[in-house]
């Protein structure tokens, strides 16, 4: 399973902190697809791009990162541009030893404006991206926070990769740790709802969208009622891009919540300040 999103200002503990929780530390088990070089493209390191097949959009091109954070081979000026918006959000440090490859497409036929999965090895990850979207950089922007997001809450030392049953949150990363910021944001916000709510993996777009209305008071976005995942990364995503809130209502407390945690307010100072927001 997929964690999509649809239509170096850090100090050096919070780099330490951001490294631990992505394991080197808008999603899965699932491996990264192998690539098949009996197909003709170029290989690594040649100069030219391997391109796969990818369910939503198509073909994309996939470029290896390096430990400096830079690509392999060296993408269009678009792909670039996009791949170093990433970087200034995360920091060369994390992009550097937390995504193993960035994969783009372009289909405007898609409504997907990008994904993260998490790779063979669990500590890192694949960044996939729609370039059809990317010349909106404001879209771009809170996507790739999106994103970020979901690499933050669901890499390990935040999930246990290993356990299968667990008293907490099932996940397809494994099961949120006891003391992870999402099982604390699902105790706060989700357990409320019982049976009633979409579980974890839910996908299906109609049943978020009549969950969505039964309790939109409660959600930054239509997209965030899908499941407490993408509730997490919507509300994260909304924390860093918006003034701290200053009333009572269920998504003031959502924004709080990460207001009340030091490492998130640092990533959004730096985030902030990165982009003159």
């Amino acid at each position: 399973m997929t964690r999509r999103l649809t239509a170096t200002g850090f100090s050096t503990a919070l780099v330490a902190l951001v490294l631990a929780l992505s394991g080197c530390s808008l999603t899965a088990f699932t491996d990264v697809d192998t690539v098949d070089q009996s197909d003709g493209f170029g290989q690594y390191g040649d100069g030219e791009v391997y391109t796969e097949d990818d369910e939503d959009l198509g073909v994309v091109e996939v470029y290896t990162v390096e430990p400096d954070a830079s690509l392999s081979p060296t993408g269009d000026e678009t792909t670039e541009s996009v791949w170093d918006m990433f970087v200034r959000i995360v920091t060369p440090e994390v992009a550097g030893s937390v995504i193993r490859d960035f994969r783009v497409g372009d289909s405007e036929s898609s409504d997907t404006l990008a994904y993260v999965l998490q790779t063979d090895d669990p500590q890192q990850w694949t960044l996939v991206v729609n370039l059809a979207y990317a010349s909106d950089e404001d879209l771009l922007l809170s996507t790739l926070i999106h994103e970020y997001a979901h690499i933050l809450s669901l890499s390990p030392g935040q999930t246990d990769p290993e356990a299968w049953s667990c008293d907490t949150l099932q996940l397809d990363e494994g099961c949120a740790e006891p003391d992870s910021a999402l099982w604390a944001f699902d105790q706060e916000f989700w357990a409320q709802y019982g049976t009633d709510a979409p579980d974890p993996a839910n996908a299906d777009a109609d049943l978020a969208y009549e969950f969505y209305l039964d309790h939109e008071e409660d959600f930054v976005s239509d997209y965030a009622a899908t499941n407490v995942v993408e509730d997490f990364a919507e509300s994260f995503m909304t924390f860093v891009l918006e003034p701290e809130p200053d009333s009572d209502t269920t998504i003031a407390q959502k924004l709080l919540f990460f207001w009340d945690r030091p490492e998130y307010v640092e990533i959004r100072d730096h985030v902030r300040s990165e982009f003159d927001l």
